[in-house]
Parts: structure tokens; C-alpha cells; sequence
């Protein structure tokens, strides 16, 4: 009886062997023939087959030569990564961050698009619409080659059927089905993460979470935050609003450091930051200014006394996520965690280790601007990957 399985065919097996070829050079960049050969595992004749069915599908192209023994030259078989393309970006109540993704994850230029002030001028289509084609043309790419954005929010979307959006700094978006609007009005796939997890992706792979099997991910902004990793995977729980800490009530010991707070986002977002500064003798308006203030060389002295401060309320903050995960590390990272830098971490951890039983080993992010955007980049790079290797690897299944 005859199978309808491609398996063990010519051309399952060519297919098979163009993916690998095709992901050697998207992960090493131009390579020869000969290495080609040694990283696939593959004969030369093979390997030169390969090359040309790839040239022929146009996904990779010739990158000049190279010097070999005896004064012989290699040919340089490299990707082509102007197709397909995605867009990260992220975005707060102020600017809105983008950059063009390839399948190689190469560097490309960052846009920064101010954002309008009156809620009645903003729109989702528009604004997603506006960084495909500000980041394209900085790239100086054909936007019509991107086929899918991942977008960044200070908040979440429920995976639930209405696909309800939270957040409370993004008027004029579609308070439900927001993905589904996106895709029907733009054309291309979309993907909405919270922004937390996203830094917390950066932080996996570039900075403090890189070589720790379960780390919480703090982030101190206007806002305020969590995400969970877990083995090199986010939990974002059943409804995506996993780490959302910043609704919490506080307990009647963190209540007693402010009796003016209610919440966690009370206790450390923005505005009390700000508060602290303003105690301090650094009265310079709202949280944005304070930020920018109290990063200024010339305030390191009102900045220690900011922090010192801030430490036993991060603290208060940290015991309900170390209870919950029982993590080895926690990672304080965001605008406010990173003007605080080492020091404020190490503080931290102090003031943790004094108020409870838990001793995790709190450090500083290690990724330094746009974690966000950053891992928005990084999810986006490995769909965009998979996209281009599938137009080299599909199995007809008939044959």
C-alpha cells in the first residue's frame, strides 16, 4: 500500500538539508562551502547542491571570496535578509520605540516617535502603521517585506476570546479584540506582550538572568512590575496578567513605611518616588522630571538618601513575589532600578534578609537601554526566522 508520507524522498531530504544549510548561515553568517559541510554535516557535492537551490530561491546570495591554502579562493555564501522582515516596537504614555527585525537578528537603526499628549489624537492603527514605516525607512527596507510586528505595553491582553486590553497609558486602543483589529487593518501578523516580560527576555539572554535557572524580574518605572522566569520560560498566567503587583494592597508592615499608600504602585511607582525626592529637598515636579534630575552627577547626594529610602519599600515590595517563586535572583531593572544601579540592589537584599526569611541575591539589570524593545526584538527575530525557513523546507505531502 503506498504512502502518502514524503519521508525518505529526495526531495524531503533536499528540503531537510536546505533548513539546516539556510540556519547555519542565518546563526554564523557568511560561510564556505567547506564549513558549510563541516557544520551541516554534509558531502561537498551535497553541499554545493544546496548552495544552488538556495541562490535559486533567492534566500541567500554570494559574499564575495575568501583566501584559502595555496592562494585558493572560496566563494562566501551568506543570507539574504531584506525578506521577510518584522517591526519591534514598544511604547509608554510619552514615545513610542520601534526597530525593523531581519531573521538574523542584526542591528538596525531605532526610531523614537513622539507620541500625542491629547488621547483624542491617539489610534492604535495609526500609531503601529506610523513605526512600520518610520523604522523601514531608517532601515531603508520595503515595508511591504514585513509580515509581522511584535508590540510592547505597559500592560496586558487577556488570550481570552475578547481579548481584553488592560492598560492604563495607551488611550484611543481598542479596549478589546485589539490583536484581531491590528491584524484585519494592517495586514500582518501581531503579537502584544507585556512589557516586563519582554525585558525579561532581554534579560535572559544579554544580561542578570543569563545564568540562573529561575529569576524574578522587578521593574521600578512610573509603574511597576514583575515577570517570572522560570527555566528560560515566562509564566503569564491563565489570563496573561501574571506579575501584575502593582494593584496588590500592602501589607500592614509596608503600610506602616507610608501610611499614605494603598497599593504597591503606591508604595514604589512614580509618583512616590517623586514624593521622596520632594522630602529630600528635590522638588522638581512629577516622576519624569525627578527621574532625570536624580540622574544628574550633581545629585548624587540627594539620590542616596532617595534610595536608601526606596530600599525597605522595594523590599516590602519583593516578599509577596519571594513567597510565590522562592527564586535564586532577583533583577531590579526599569527606569527607577537603573538610575539606582549596583548599590540600591545590594541595599535591597539587605533590607529583604531583615525583614523576612528569604536571602536571594538581588542584582542590578544587565541590560542597558530599551530592554524592551530589546526583547520585543528577540521573540519577533526567531518568527521572522522561521518564516524565511519555511519557504525552503515545505513538505508536499502528496508526493
Amino acid at each position: 500500500m503506498p504512502s502518502n508520507s514524503a519521508t525518505g524522498t529526495p526531495s524531503w531530504l533536499g528540503a531537510v538539508n536546505d533548513r539546516a544549510g539556510l540556519s547555519v548561515l542565518l546563526d554564523h553568517g557568511p560561510l564556505t562551502r567547506n564549513r558549510i559541510c563541516e557544520l551541516v554535516g554534509v558531502s561537498k557535492p551535497t553541499a554545493s547542491q544546496m548552495m544552488s537551490r538556495l541562490l535559486a530561491a533567492g534566500v541567500i546570495e554570494e559574499h564575495g571570496r575568501t583566501s584559502g591554502s595555496a592562494g585558493r579562493t572560496a566563494v562566501l555564501y551568506a543570507p539574504r535578509t531584506d525578506r521577510p522582515l518584522g517591526v519591534a516596537l514598544d511604547l509608554d504614555a510619552f514615545e513610542l520605540r520601534a526597530t525593523v527585525v531581519d531573521a538574523a537578528g542584526g542591528d538596525r537603526p531605532i526610531v523614537r516617535l513622539p507620541l500625542p499628549r491629547d488621547a483624542t489624537e491617539r489610534s492604535a492603527v495609526d500609531e503601529v502603521s506610523w513605526a512600520i514605516a518610520e523604522a523601514s525607512a531608517a532601515a531603508g527596507t520595503d515595508p511591504d517585506a514585513v509580515h509581522s510586528v511584535c508590540i510592547g505595553i505597559p500592560g496586558y491582553v487577556d488570550p481570552g476570546p475578547s481579548g481584553e486590553l488592560f492598560s492604563e497609558t495607551l488611550p484611543g486602543w481598542p479596549a478589546r479584540r485589539l490583536r484581531p483589529i491590528l491584524e484585519a487593518e494592517l495586514g500582518r501578523t501581531v503579537a502584544i506582550e507585556n512589557d516586563v516580560n519582554l525585558a525579561a527576555l532581554a534579560e535572559r539572554e544579554y544580561g542578570a538572568g543569563a545564568d540562573n535557572d529561575v529569576f524574578v524580574l522587578l521593574w521600578l518605572g512610573n509603574g511597576i512590575g514583575a515577570s517570572f522566569d522560570v527555566a528560560g520560560d515566562l509564566h503569564r498566567g491563565s489570563f496573561g496578567g501574571a506579575g501584575e503587583i502593582g494593584f496588590l494592597p500592602l501589607s500592614a508592615e509596608a503600610n506602616a513605611v507610608d501610611p499614605s499608600a494603598r497599593s504597591m504602585q503606591d508604595l514604589v511607582g512614580g509618583r512616590a518616588v517623586a514624593h521622596l525626592a520632594k522630602s529630600h529637598g528635590l522638588d522638581v515636579g512629577g516622576y519624569h522630571a525627578t527621574r532625570a534630575a536624580l540622574a544628574a552627577p550633581e545629585a548624587s547626594a540627594v539620590r542616596d538618601l532617595v534610595f536608601a529610602d526606596l530600599a525597605e519599600r522595594v523590599a516590602h515590595v519583593a516578599l509577596p513575589l519571594l513567597a510565590t517563586l522562592d527564586p535564586g535572583r532577583v533583577v531590579l531593572a526599569g527606569p527607577t532600578a537603573s538610575i539606582g544601579g549596583e548599590a540600591f540592589a545590594n541595599d535591597v537584599a539587605r533590607a529583604i534578609r531583615r525583614l523576612s526569611r528569604w536571602s536571594p541575591e538581588v542584582v542590578a539589570t544587565g541590560v542597558g537601554s530599551d530592554p524592551v524593545l530589546h526583547g520585543a526584538k528577540l521573540l519577533l527575530t526567531g518568527k521572522v526566522r522561521e518564516e524565511l525557513l519555511d519557504t525552503v523546507a515545505r513538505l508536499d505531502l502528496a508526493t
